[in-house]
C-alpha cells in the first residue's frame, strides 16, 4: 500500500507546470472543435448530433422506446402548398367574430379603465366602413351624405350625433348599423336596432336590384347596399349566438351563405364554425371544414385549429403520455398528432391562450393571420370548445411542441405552409393594446450539449491560461485536486488490503 502511495508521489513530483499547460490545451482544442461541429450540425439539421446519436443508437441498446413524432406523410403537400403563389405576408383581416363596441369594448373600459382597442385597430374600421358602406351617389341623398361623413368621423360622439342627425332625415339602414355597434349598451338593444336597419336595408336592396344594369352608378349602389344587408344579417346571427340562442343563429348563417355564396372575404363559415361547435354537432362541423378546408383557399387558425380538435376528438379521452411511448401510436392518434402539428404550424401562439400559459384579453377588431393577434382572437372564443371534447387539451399539451423539431428555420422554410412571416410582430404591437405583452414566434433553445461543451471549452482555455500564467500556484492546486480526488480509492485499498492475507493481496498487486 505504502508502494502504491509513493509511486503516486513520485508520479505527480515529476509533472512540471508544462505539462498541465499542455494537458489544458489539448483539452480545450478538443472541446473547442466539438462545439465547432456540434454548432455546424445544428446550423444544418436543427438537431443537435450527441443528442441525435444518443437517442437514435444508443437509448434502443439501453431498451429505451423510441417516442419520436410522426414520420412526415405530407412533405408532398408541403412541396405543394409551397410551391403555390405568394401572397401578401402580413396583409390585415376583419376579426369575423369582433365584439361590439357599445355593448362589449366600452363596458371594458368602464370597468376597468383601460382601452381594449388600439388607435390603428379602430382606423382600419374606420376605412372597411368607408369602403363597405357608402359609394360615390351618397351626395344624391342627403342621410346617405350625413353618414359618408360620419364614418370618417374620429370622436365617437360625432359619430353617434351624425347617425341620429341622419335618422331625423328619413330611415337609413347605415345610421342603425352605427347606433347598434357604438351607442347600444346591451346586446338586447343591438339587436333591435339591426332589426331596424334590416327592414330598410332589404328595402333598399331590392330597388338597386332592379337597377344595377342601368350603369355604373346603380351597380355601385347595388354593391353597397349587398355589403349593408350581408354585415346586417350577420350581426343579427352574432346577437342571436351571445343571447343563447343558437340554433337560430346557425340557421340565418346558412341562409346567408347560400344567399351570397360568393362573399368568401366576410368568411362567415368561421361564425358558422363556432356556433356549431357550441351545439356540439360536429358532423357538421366536419362538413363545413371539407368545404372550406382546401388547399387552394386561405387558412387561419379557426381552420386548422377545429380541424386538429375534431382529430383529438376521437382519441383524447384514451390518450396517455405512458402508455403511447410503450406501444406507440395508433393510426388515429398519428393523424391527430399530424392535425396538432400542421395547426400549430399555421398560428404557434395559440397553444399557450388554449393552455392557460398566457392570459388572454378582448380580441381586436381586425386580426393578422399567423399572428398573436388572430391567436387571442381564436382562443377567446374557442377555449370552451376545446375544454368541453375531453383529453383534447392534455392532447395538445403533450404534443404541440414537437413541431418546431420539423421546422429547424420557420423564418426561412415551413414545412407545410410558407415560411413564417417575419413582420407578425411589429404589427401586432399596432393591433394590440399597450398593456398586453405580445406574443414572438417560440425560439428554439440551444441543446445541451452545445451549452455543455461551450462551457467545457471555456473553462479549460481559462485554465490553461491559468497554468501559463502562475505554474508554481496551479501545480500545487493540480497536486491537491488530484489527492482529493484518488483519495476515496486510496481508502478503498486501505480497507481491501486489512480484509485480504498478505500472500494474496502480493499476488494481486504483481498482477
Amino acid at each position: 500500500m505504502f508502494g502504491t502511495e509513493s509511486s503516486l508521489s513520485m508520479f505527480l513530483n515529476t509533472l512540471t507546470p508544462k505539462f498541465y499547460v499542455a494537458l489544458t490545451g489539448t483539452s480545450s482544442l478538443i472541446s473547442g472543435l466539438i462545439l465547432i461541429f456540434e454548432w455546424w450540425y445544428f446550423r444544418k439539421y436543427g438537431t443537435s448530433f450527441i443528442e441525435q446519436v444518443s437517442v437514435s443508437h444508443l437509448r434502443p441498446l439501453l431498451g429505451g422506446v423510441d417516442n419520436s413524432s410522426p414520420t412526415n406523410s405530407n412533405s408532398s403537400n408541403g412541396d405543394a402548398d409551397s410551391n403555390r403563389q405568394s401572397v401578401s405576408e402580413c396583409k390585415v383581416w376583419r376579426n369575423p367574430l369582433n365584439l361590439f363596441r357599445g355593448a362589449e369594448y366600452n363596458r371594458y373600459t368602464w370597468v376597468t379603465g383601460r382601452e381594449p382597442l388600439t388607435y390603428y385597430d379602430m382606423n382600419l374600421s374606420a376605412q372597411d366602413h368607408q369602403t363597405f358602406f357608402t359609394c360615390d351617389s351618397d351626395h344624391l341623398r342627403p342621410a346617405d351624405a350625413i353618414m359618408q361623413k360620419a364614418w370618417r368621423e374620429r370622436n365617437p360622439q360625432a359619430r353617434i350625433s351624425a347617425a341620429h342627425e341622419s335618422l331625423e332625415l328619413e330611415d337609413c339602414a347605415t345610421a342603425s348599423i352605427l347606433l347598434a355597434e357604438e351607442e347600444a349598451t346591451t346586446i338586447v338593444e343591438a339587436e333591435k336596432l339591426f332589426k331596424q336597419a334590416l327592414k330598410t336595408g332589404e328595402g333598399c336592396y331590392r330597388r338597386s336590384q332592379q337597377l344595377q344594369h342601368h350603369g355604373a352608378q346603380y351597380e355601385a349602389q347595388h354593391r353597397r347596399d349587398t355589403n349593408v344587408l350581408v354585415y346586417i344579417k350577420r350581426r343579427l346571427a352574432m346577437c342571436s349566438r351571445k343571447l343563447g340562442r343558437t340554433r337560430e343563429a346557425v340557421k340565418m348563417l346558412r341562409d346567408l351563405m347560400k344567399e351570397f355564396p360568393l362573399l368568401s372575404m366576410f368568411n362567415i363559415h368561421e361564425n358558422l364554425l363556432e356556433s356549431l361547435l357550441e351545439l356540439q354537432n360536429y358532423a357538421d362541423v366536419q362538413a363545413v371544414l371539407a368545404k372550406y378546408d382546401d388547399i387552394s383557399l386561405p387558412k387561419s387558425a379557426t381552420i386548422c385549429y377545429t380541424a386538429a380538435l375534431l382529430k383529438a376528438r376521437a382519441v383524447s379521452d384514451k390518450f396517455s403520455p405512458e402508455a403511447a411511448s410503450r406501444r406507440g401510436l395508433s393510426t388515429a392518434e398519428m393523424n391527430a398528432v399530424e392535425a396538432i402539428h400542421r395547426a400549430v404550424e399555421f398560428n404557434p401562439h395559440v397553444p399557450k391562450y388554449l393552455l392557460e400559459m398566457k392570459s388572454l384579453i378582448l380580441p381586436p377588431e381586425h386580426i393578422l393571420k399567423r399572428g398573436d393577434s388572430e391567436a387571442i382572437a381564436y382562443a377567446f372564443f374557442h377555449l370552451q370548445h376545446w375544454k368541453r371534447v375531453e383529453g383534447a387539451l392534455n392532447l395538445l399539451h403533450c404534443t404541440w411542441e414537437g413541431t418546431f423539431r420539423m421546422i429547424p428555420y420557420p423564418l426561412e422554410k415551413g414545412h407545410l405552409f410558407y415560411p413564417y412571416p417575419i413582420c407578425t410582430e411589429t404589427a401586432d404591437r399596432e393591433l394590440l393594446p399597450m398593456f398586453h405583452e405580445v406574443s414572438v414566434y417560440p425560439k428554439k433553445e440551444l441543446p445541451f450539449f452545445i451549452l455543455f461543451t461551450a462551457g467545457l471549452c471555456s473553462f479549460t482555455a481559462m485554465l490553461a491560461l491559468l497554468t501559463h500564467q502562475f505554474p508554481e500556484l496551479m501545480g500545487v492546486f493540480a497536486k491537491a485536486f488530484l489527492s482529493t480526488l484518488f483519495a476515496p480509492l486510496n481508502f478503498i485499498m486501505e480497507k481491501v488490503e486489512s480484509i485480504l492475507p498478505s500472500s494474496l493481496w502480493h499476488q494481486l498487486t504483481r498482477i
